[in-house]
C-alpha cells in the first residue's frame, strides 16, 4: 500500500491505494455493479481499465443501453451530464468534476439564449459538446459522427442554428450544401494544430495519409487524406492499406489505433508551439488513482436539475431515434 493526496473535490484527505488498481477496480465494479465507460481521449491506462471506450456517439448509446446500478465516465463533464441526463435514477461518477471542456465552455446560456432569440424560427441542432442548459435550449443534438446525417433530414426550408462548434458547423455546412447560423465557439486542442508543421511532416513521410478530426480548423482540413469523427479515423486506420499516418486529433485516440495496428506507425500532428496543447488537459485531469477512489468513496456525482434534465432529455433522444 502506499498514500497519495489527491487535488480533487469531494477528496479531503490522504487516501491509500493499492498496489493493484487494476484488480481493485475490477473488485469495485463486481461490489457496486458499476460500469467504466471512457472516451478515446483518456489515458491509456483508464481506457484499458475500461468496459467500453468509444466516442460522444457510442458512449450515450452506451449509458442509454446499461442496466449497471453506477456509471463511471472517465471523460469530460459534459459527458457525464449526459449519462445522467439519460439515467436518472443511477449514480452517475465523474473522477475529477474539473475536468470540464474548452468547447462546452465557449458556449455560455445566458449569451447563448440571446443568441437563439435574435434568430427567432431557427431549429437548433447542438454539437454534444455542450453544457446541459445549451442541451435544454436545443432541439436536436447531434455529434461529429451523425451531425452530416441529421442536417439531411432537416426540411430544405428549415434554418438552423448550429452551436457551439465552428469549425464542425462549417464542415456540416460544406457537406451538407446548408447555410447554416453559426455559434462562434471551438475547442482549444483541435484550433491547436499547426499547418506549417503537418507539411513539414508530410515531407518527413511523403507516404503518410493525414487523417483529421472536423474541429480542425480549415487549412489544416485541407490537408486531410481523411476527415471523420473519432471512431471513424480509428476504423479508417484499420482499413486503410497506408502504414502511416499523421493524426490530427486528440492523440489519445493513438493508444487504440496502435493496439488494433501494431505494425502501422501513427504520429501526433504537433501543435503550433513547443508544447502538450495537443492533448486535452482537461480529459487528463481523471487518472486511474481518481477513478479508483471516485468508485471506492462514490463520489464526485454528477447530478442535475430534473426541470433542466428532461427538457435537455427530449433533443438527446431526436438524436438517437434520427441516427438509427
Amino acid at each position: 500500500m502506499f498514500t497519495n493526496t489527491l487535488p480533487q473535490r469531494g477528496i479531503t484527505q490522504t487516501e491509500a491505494l493499492p498496489y493493484d488498481l487494476f484488480e481493485a477496480i475490477k473488485a469495485l465494479k463486481e461490489k457496486l455493479n458499476a460500469v467504466i465507460i471512457a472516451h478515446y481521449y483518456q489515458d491509456p491506462d483508464i481506457q484499458d481499465v475500461a468496459d467500453y471506450i468509444g466516442d460522444s456517439l457510442e458512449l450515450s448509446r452506451r449509458a442509454a443501453s446499461t442496466d449497471a446500478d453506477v456509471i463511471v465516465f472517465a471523460g469530460v463533464h459534459f459527458m457525464a451530464e449526459t449519462a445522467k441526463i439519460l439515467n436518472p435514477d443511477k449514480l452517475v461518477l465523474l473522477p475529477d468534476l474539473d475536468a470540464g471542456c474548452s468547447l462546452a465552455d465557449s458556449c455560455p446560456p445566458d449569451a447563448f439564449a440571446k443568441f437563439k432569440a435574435a434568430h427567432p424560427g431557427h431549429l437548433v441542432v447542438s454539437y454534444i459538446n455542450c453544457s446541459a442548459e445549451i442541451k435544454a435550449m436545443s432541439d436536436i443534438i447531434c455529434t461529429s459522427s451523425n451531425a452530416v446525417k441529421i442536417v439531411n433530414q432537416i426540411p430544405e426550408n428549415q434554418p438552423i442554428i448550429f452551436a457551439p462548434d465552428r469549425n464542425l458547423g462549417r464542415y456540416v455546412m460544406e457537406q451538407t450544401g446548408r447555410d447554416l447560423v453559426l455559434w462562434q465557439g471551438s475547442c482549444i486542442v483541435h484550433e491547436t494544430f499547426s499547418e506549417k508543421k503537418i507539411i513539414q511532416l508530410k515531407i518527413q513521410h511523403p507516404n503518410a495519409e493525414v487523417i483529421a478530426h472536423p474541429e480542425c480548423e480549415p487549412p489544416v482540413l485541407r490537408h486531410a487524406n481523411y476527415i471523420g469523427s473519432t471512431s471513424a479515423l480509428l476504423n479508417y486506420s484499420q482499413a486503410s492499406d497506408s502504414r502511416e499516418f499523421i493524426v490530427a486529433t486528440e492523440p489519445g485516440i493513438i493508444h487504440q489505433m496502435q493496439k488494433r495496428e501494431p505494425n502501422k506507425k501513427f504520429i501526433p500532428a504537433p501543435p503550433m508551439n513547443n508544447c502538450a496543447c495537443n492533448e486535452c488537459p482537461f480529459m487528463r485531469l481523471n487518472t486511474l488513482e481518481k477513478l479508483y477512489l471516485a468508485m471506492k468513496n462514490q463520489t464526485p456525482e454528477v447530478t442535475l436539475p430534473e426541470e433542466m434534465r428532461v427538457a435537455a432529455l427530449r433533443p438527446m433522444q431526436r438524436m438517437l431515434e434520427m441516427s438509427i
